[in-house]
């Protein structure tokens, strides 16, 4: 009896402990608030909205460590007189969520300690996209009361599983990209480890990817933003080696609105593939803005002797150190040439702004000089900074610019010194004020009208800033006033232009938000090792894979002499010889520079030519002359083409010699300062015209032959299953063979440093 009594007991209790821990692993489910639509699922805690886990259907991949950190999903700075007071999810006493439909969560966490007002409450409402890997996220502060937000980081995304093989690829300006960013953060020296974009700014369009480089899979992060509010977009790691993705609002302070609610959000999603899938995807959102639809190069508002550039000069100095070269260089390339001119005007660079006139070779010279390349075909716009005046300029004082300087959340002016040899510091002036619009357009009116330029280099034009002034007559602090009144300036300059004339206006960067407002973008990453060595970075066509139909981008640093010292500096500092050539050994990056712009559909430029280098640096003129020429001959895929990924090929690498110097980097009297990087030899880039052809450029810096052996399928470019291969080279279009039935093979060997262009057509 006592047995089966036993017996009985223990089964009672096997039962009740199967249902005890049934009843654990219930809890454990019902502790997640869950949305997913067949692609992928997002669950974040019932309890205090934190978010749990980012997983694929598919595969049920976790973006997230299983071990991480709780952080909260957002943070909100408060401007009181004491300073900044920031709370986060932990302040919330109470926190509730609705499932609004099966692809819907709303999180609200309401009833905040050290806050008065009972109706104040941080709603975050996520979506899942339908049928897509992407959710939206949307925040609304409500209940400000008398508050005053300053920023509002939103959404925070913090324990990113290392996926292997990582890379992180950035918009900054035209692209960059990072192999293990986790390993180039800890590098960074303090406390915050950090990579940090701002937008709209350096950062030209609002998509990060972040993705496994072999297995082909990756974090997808963006906003939807249309009409380019002010944000900061950034990466963080701890001592954990904890990855955190944040995006940093900033709104306009308005005593009077009782919410925020930005009118944009954010994109959280997972892709398969590399940058590139990233820039495509983001691309079908970028063509539907009105910064597309506006886009001046594509309404056929810039003038086309800048569409029919084929070569860009950028000299600095006088006349007969700009122009003349200049003309030496159009009589033998024998097709258009423009000029990019620096160091024109009477002040001292990087500290003398905006007291540009008289030039400093004196009004009549200018002029003279001026129209006499006009009667060549010689184009010429001029440097004048479009934001900055130098604190020890006599206009400093006497025009009062301290009043309509931008101004920082304590009232300070935004001032740094670049001029590393006077040490004169130069301060941001606000484009909010009419004063400051005023005043430029009256210098660009007379640079123009009275000087006889074709146009204006408004320098730094692609950013924006945030100013606290509150006598400026715009929103306080954040919003998108900056690129408003960037658009009012250039209407203004604009009305000045001469009729029957061709002017236009150029601005340093790159970004979508300035499309419907300059005519060229500089455009300077092609040869960013000048600028900023071997940094962990390499430049990536991110923004011409998105907008290269939209914007016309040219520049180079590339360059094959020393680069120029202003006369109006220091004595002291100036280089011995300013028209030092450089080493020889530095000749491939000068052809890879030259390589990548050709490729990547950029307007070709050198930098401080001189005549002499067609018989000192016969090899490095030859192949820009060429490539120019080249790229004449297929100015439908690189001047007007839609980015297409390139055809997969064998390449080639090489150590390489590279130089770090600018006016600026490397320079102390006249040091060079050296490094060897490995780079490829052959480089290509796909464009697709609007004739429904493509268009695979080809540029090779290697002194070795090389065969090219491309199998296409048509479908991939959507193209039509039958057809002809042409090349295309300085000469025109020679006939290649033909195709069918979608398969396009196309073999041949590429000559040492060739260029050229392997067009697709359809029969």
């Amino acid at each position: 009896m006592k047995t089966i009594k036993n017996r009985i007991y223990i089964v009672l209790c096997s039962c009740m402990l199967f249902f005890c821990l049934l009843g654990c692993d219930n809890i454990k489910i019902k502790q997640s608030a869950t949305v997913e639509n067949g692609k992928i699922e997002l669950s974040f805690d019932k309890n205090s909205g934190a978010f749990q886990s980012f997983k694929t259907v598919s595969n049920s991949y976790d973006f997230f460590d299983s071990i991480k950190p709780t952080e909260s999903l957002w943070k909100i700075d408060f401007l009181q007189t004491s300073g900044i007071k920031t709370i986060e999810m932990a302040a919330a006493s109470g926190f509730h969520f609705l499932k609004q439909d099966a692809h819907t969560l709303v999180l609200t966490w309401d009833n905040f300690k050290g806050i008065d007002n009972k109706k104040f409450k941080v709603i975050a409402t996520v979506k899942l996209i339908e049928n897509k890997p992407l959710s939206t996220w949307k925040i609304s502060v409500e209940g400000i009361n008398d508050e005053k937000i300053s920023r509002v980081v939103f959404p925070i995304i913090s324990g990113i599983k290392d996926l292997g093989d990582e890379n992180l690829a950035v918009p900054y300006w035209i692209g960059v990209k990072t192999k293990n960013p986790r390993n180039s953060l800890s590098k960074i020296k303090g406390k915050e480890k950090k990579y940090e974009w701002q937008y709209p700014g350096r950062m030209s369009l609002q998509c990060i990817a972040l993705y496994n480089d072999s297995e082909k899979f990756g974090l997808y992060t963006a906003c939807n933003d249309s009409l380019a509010y002010r944000k900061d977009f950034s990466y963080t790691l701890d001592g954990s080696n904890n990855l955190t993705y944040k995006v940093s609002n900033y709104p306009s302070i308005d005593e009077k609105s009782d919410i925020y609610s930005p009118k944009y959000e954010a994109i959280i999603g997972s892709f398969k593939g590399d940058w590139i899938t990233a820039a495509e995807q983001y691309r079908e959102w970028g063509a539907k803005q009105k910064w597309s639809s506006e886009s001046r190069f594509k309404n056929g508002l810039t003038p086309k002797s800048l569409e029919e550039t084929a070569l860009w000069e950028w000299n600095r100095g006088k006349s007969i150190n700009v122009l003349e070269p200049a003309k030496n260089l159009k009589q033998k390339l024998n097709l258009p040439v423009n000029v990019f001119w620096h160091w024109w005007h009477g002040c001292s660079y990087d500290d003398g702004f905006p007291e540009y006139f008289p030039p400093r070779e004196g009004k009549e010279s200018f002029i003279t000089a001026m129209r006499s390349a006009q009667k060549e075909g010689i184009k010429s716009i001029v440097y004048m900074n479009q934001m900055q005046w130098g604190t020890e300029t006599e206009s400093w004082q006497k025009e009062n610019a301290l009043a309509y300087a931008v101004k920082d959340i304590n009232g300070n002016t935004n001032t740094h010194t670049y001029n590393i040899f006077t040490n004169k510091s130069l301060t941001t002036m606000c484009m909010g004020t009419q004063f400051w619009k005023d005043k430029y357009t009256s210098l660009s009116d007379e640079a123009i009208n009275t000087y006889q330029t074709n146009g204006v280099y408004m320098d730094q034009a692609c950013f924006s800033f945030l100013c606290y002034d509150k006598t400026h007559g715009h929103p306080v602090g954040g919003g998108n006033y900056w690129l408003k009144n960037f658009g009012k300036l250039t209407e203004q300059i604009r009305s000045k232009f001469p009729d029957n004339k061709d002017v236009f206006l150029a601005g340093e960067g790159v970004s979508e938000a300035w499309l419907p407002y300059l005519d060229a973008f500089l455009t300077l990453q092609v040869s960013m090792e000048r600028y900023a060595g071997d940094n962990g970075w390499e430049p990536i066509p991110f923004f011409q894979a998105v907008y290269h139909q939209y914007a016309i981008t040219y520049g180079n640093y590339s360059s094959l002499i020393v680069p120029p010292y202003d006369e109006l500096w220091p004595k002291e500092y100036a280089p011995k010889n300013p028209l030092a050539l450089l080493d020889e050994s530095y000749s491939k990056q000068f052809l890879m520079e030259q390589a990548r712009s050709f490729v990547w559909g950029l307007q070709p430029t050198i930098s401080n030519y001189q005549s002499f280098l067609a018989s000192k640096r016969t090899k490095e003129i030859d192949y820009l002359l060429k490539l120019a020429r080249v790229r004449n001959n297929g100015l439908k895929y690189l001047l007007r083409g839609k980015f297409f990924r390139s055809p997969k090929m064998i390449t080639k690498e090489e150590t390489l010699d590279m130089s770090r110097l600018s006016i600026y980097a490397g320079k102390t009297g006249n040091t060079v300062t050296a490094f060897k990087k490995t780079a490829d030899l052959i480089y290509s880039g796909a464009w697709k015209s609007d004739d429904n052809q493509l268009g695979i450029a080809l540029a090779s810096i290697s002194d070795d032959s090389c065969q090219v052996d491309l199998n296409i399928n048509s479908d991939d470019y959507g193209l039509s299953p039958n057809g002809r291969v042409n090349i295309i080279n300085e000469n025109g279009a020679k006939f290649i063979t033909t195709y069918e039935d979608g398969k396009i093979a196309i073999n041949f060997t590429l000559q040492p440093r060739q260029i050229c262009i392997i067009e697709i057509i359809n029969e």
